[in-house]
């Protein structure tokens, strides 16, 4: 059995694995790890991993097995137990060991092991889904093509991913170009694609294959995922639809198309609640889909899905998919798709969804590599705990656990903590954000800055933002309806005051609002004011563990009830 004291993990019996926060090597053996593994805890010194199938699956496409096993067994203090590695080995055989393959008008499911085949064949769950329920003499299973999707789902769950090598209809033709890398369209700015948005696009189409043309491109905030899905359209030449999560976006998106590519206002269409265009690039709310007067009835905007051939189906912020529409696109798995995200995180577990039906995760880059070579900004992250006053611990005290939490996050206190950032950072452009409409108020009179929520009619959002943009405002505060595709590149600032719980993938949108590039000193700063010892600073270490993952520590400010800042500098949280 080996042994190496000197390394950084320890793997369990039970698939986590623990890593030394304080380890020299930290930085980098946490980058890889979490290639294959989901961190779950991070107090100092100790952060916790775990291994899943899906995140074996998502992994394959990076690393294979042997890579994984060998990392595990190189940085490990202990040899991993056999039982973990050898059930990865096994995750990891299944990636791959079920193909779905269209020949001669049939959709087949084929496995390199007959056995295997035969005992999903004979699965009642699966019965629904074969064409004749007989193994064919081509060694493979005949399947309903309706039943793609659904096959797909189905097989997920019992630890069988499939490849999908069916191919896809090329739908309606559409030709464009991006602009010149070299000179601007009109006023807007010229671009290239860089390295890296380059790479995932190439992941995503893999040269034309019938392998190619489903799947997710993770990328930071701020790093060019709308010049991905741009540049996909391109690369398919084809009609496309576009779903995002808001009117904001639609504009973005709207704004992007128009200035990267030759496309004129005629063939980029918005469908919203106030406008129903249906162009060859069409882009759409999640919001509007899902829309019905009642429960009871239809969702009579679900058929944008067939208002055209659609080549290429882009889904923006994938991991905010609704059920509503991952139901539409179990049944349209002959049409391309490509999930555009910061985070695969999804608060209600639904990854297995995504992977199924969308795809598996083609190309991820992390923050830090994209931070180190300057495509996003460097960002100090803290965490300041303010006390909450006498009155308000004995409300905490005394209430429910639901009210406790609101209590903590509505600490008044913060206000000034507010005000103390606003005068350090007095000529750094700054959002406060938080959860709470009142809070959110209170605060915005306080220190005189306009309000964003949404209850604010788009047109004064727009106005907002602009002003933001262009320096007439020096702050903003916002509630979670900027949580995503706001553009506001000059941002530098972010206070949060209250979040969702123990959103991890909302603290990854929020810090996003900061990342983007900046001229001259490409810096930005984010604070976390978190209510000391009170279920919001539990929540708080939730929240920021995807962070955590990607390399970003937390320094923790702890505010003294009459002294001040007692500050810890470089504690990870």
């Amino acid at each position: 059995m080996n042994y190496d004291p000197e390394q950084p993990l320890m793997v369990q019996n039970d698939f986590t694995v623990w890593l030394e926060s304080r380890h020299r090597d930290y930085a980098q053996v946490s980058q890889t790890l979490a290639r294959f593994a989901e961190l779950l805890k991070n107090p100092d010194p100790i952060h916790t991993y775990r291994i899943t199938p899906m995140t074996v699956w998502n992994a394959m496409e990076r690393m294979d097995a042997k890579e994984i096993v060998g990392f595990l067994r190189r940085c490990s203090k202990f040899e991993p137990p056999d039982r973990v590695l050898r059930q990865i080995m096994t995750w990891a055989e299944r990636y791959g060991l079920l193909k779905l393959e269209q020949r001669d008008d049939h959709l087949l499911l084929g496995c390199t092991d007959k056995e295997t085949l035969m005992k999903l064949a004979a699965d009642n769950r699966l019965k629904k889904c074969w064409k004749n329920g007989k193994l064919l003499a081509s060694g493979a299973m005949a399947v309903k093509p309706e039943c793609r999707g659904l096959l797909k789902q189905e097989l997920i769950k019992i630890g069988y991913p499939v490849e999908d090598l069916a191919g896809y209809s090329q739908g309606e033709s559409l030709v464009l170009q991006l602009a010149d890398r070299t000179q601007a369209k009109g006023d807007g700015k010229p671009f290239a694609l860089r390295d890296y948005q380059e790479q995932a696009i190439e992941a995503f189409y893999r040269q034309g294959t019938a392998g190619g043309g489903n799947g997710v491109v993770v990328l930071p905030c701020g790093s060019g995922k709308t010049i991905v899905g741009i540049a996909a359209i391109a690369k398919l030449q084809c009609a496309t639809l576009i779903l995002t999560t808001n009117g904001t976006s639609v504009q973005q998106w709207k704004r992007e198309i128009l200035d990267k590519t030759d496309l004129t206002e005629d063939q980029v269409g918005e469908y919203s609640g106030t406008v129903k265009q249906v162009c060859p690039v069409t882009i759409a709310t999640y919001q509007i889909l899902t829309y019905r007067r009642s429960k009871q009835d239809p969702f009579k905007h679900m058929a944008l899905f067939n208002e055209r051939d659609w080549g290429l189906i882009i889904y923006d912020e994938v991991h905010l998919l609704p059920a509503p529409v991952f139901r539409v696109t179990a049944n349209i798995q002959a049409t391309r798709r490509l999930g555009l995200t910061a985070t695969l995180i999804r608060e209600d577990g639904q990854e297995t969804e995504v992977f199924s039906l969308i795809g598996p995760k083609r190309y991820d880059a992390a923050w830090r590599e994209l931070e180190s070579e300057g495509w996003i900004a460097k960002v100090e992250c803290a965490e300041i705990r303010v006390p909450l006053p006498a009155a308000w611990r004995e409300r905490y005290r005394h209430a429910e656990a639901r009210q406790q939490f609101r209590i903590a996050c509505e600490n008044p206190a913060k206000l000034e903590q507010i005000r103390s950032l606003l005068r350090k950072h007095e000529n750094e452009p700054t959002l406060i954000i938080g959860q709470y409409i009142k809070q959110l108020r209170l605060i915005a009179e306080a220190i005189g800055a306009p309000i964003v929520c949404g209850e604010t009619p788009h047109e004064q959002r727009e106005t907002l933002y602009e002003q933001f943009r262009n320096g007439q405002l020096g702050s903003l505060v916002v509630s979670k309806v900027a949580n995503f595709a706001v553009d506001l590149p000059d941002a530098r600032v972010a206070i949060q005051v209250s979040g969702s719980y123990g959103s991890r993938q909302e603290e990854a949108q929020r810090l996003g609002r900061v990342v983007r590039p900046k001229k001259n000193a490409n810096q930005a700063w984010y604070y976390a004011l978190v209510s000391a010892n009170t279920k919001e600073e539990e929540f708080a270490m939730n929240r920021q563990l995807f962070l955590v993952e990607q390399g970003y520590r937390y320094r923790i400010e702890e505010i003294g009830e009459e002294e001040g800042v007692a500050e810890q500098d470089g504690v990870p949280v």
